[in-house]
């Protein structure tokens, strides 16, 4: 029968293996969700160590450098990483501005004017938001997957429950063992619904406090270049 079982069950995988097709079909989803998550949350935990990792090397460098000179030819060789990214903007912008300003013994020169400056701190945002954005791929579909599960869980409950009634209805009898592991089956979709949801949001909550650690970082970075201009004279 489609939506009954022959034979009651002796344990959970017994429930699980030998599923109505409505159980089957919504745990299919599920264990698809569940391994699509997982996958995400390897990615993201990889690409966050990395650029962690990037951004320490970054500072190093940074803390050695005496001048805005200095720190360009020290970032040139490292790789690439949003940090790394956000300064060769606005540094490429800057010798943009001012041709030759950051070579070897050139004079300082005149500084910017307040509608450069203002670009300047425009691109250096709009550079921002690309890094947080590309940072931020795949976290959507952690959200979805978070917050979807439970609900298909529970959806698979309420059929699997519905169908329990039904048979109940067609069969005139209400004894408990005949009923019990109908109902059984229909919890197992919800336990499943949250098995799944559970670590995808406790990884995403915690991809996006690093995400907006990184974020913040680049921001204040943003502000010390542009203190650094103004404390070598340069707006």
């Amino acid at each position: 029968m489609l939506f009954a079982q022959t034979r009651p069950p002796a344990s959970v995988w017994d429930m699980i293996f030998h599923a109505t097709l409505p159980t089957t079909l919504v745990l299919l989803i599920l264990a698809s969700a569940s391994l699509a998550s997982w996958i995400l949350i390897f990615w993201k935990a990889r690409q966050f160590r990395e650029v962690r990792a990037q951004g320490d090397r970054f500072l190093q460098s940074m803390e050695r450098a005496q001048r805005l000179e200095d720190a360009y030819n020290a970032i040139l060789a490292l790789p690439e990483s949003p940090y790394s990214r956000v300064f060769r903007q606005g540094v490429n912008f800057f010798s943009e501005l001012r041709p030759g300003a950051l070579k070897v013994g050139a004079p300082v020169g005149e500084g910017l004017s307040v509608v450069q400056l203002e670009v300047l701190l425009l691109m250096l945002e709009k550079e921002e938001a690309e890094e947080r954005d590309e940072l931020g791929r795949g976290l959507t579909w952690l959200a979805v997957i978070g917050s979807v599960s439970p609900l298909l869980g529970l959806m698979g409950t309420v059929i699997g429950i519905t169908n329990t009634f039904l048979g109940i209805t067609r069969g005139g009898s209400t004894n408990i063992a005949a009923v019990g592991p109908g109902i059984a089956e229909a919890l197992i979709t919800t336990v499943a619904g949250l098995v799944v949801a559970i670590p995808a949001v406790i990884f995403y909550n915690y991809f996006v406090e690093r995400l907006n650690l990184v974020s913040g970082e680049l921001e204040g970075f943003s502000s010390e270049f542009i203190g650094t201009l103004a404390r070598e004279g340069r707006i």
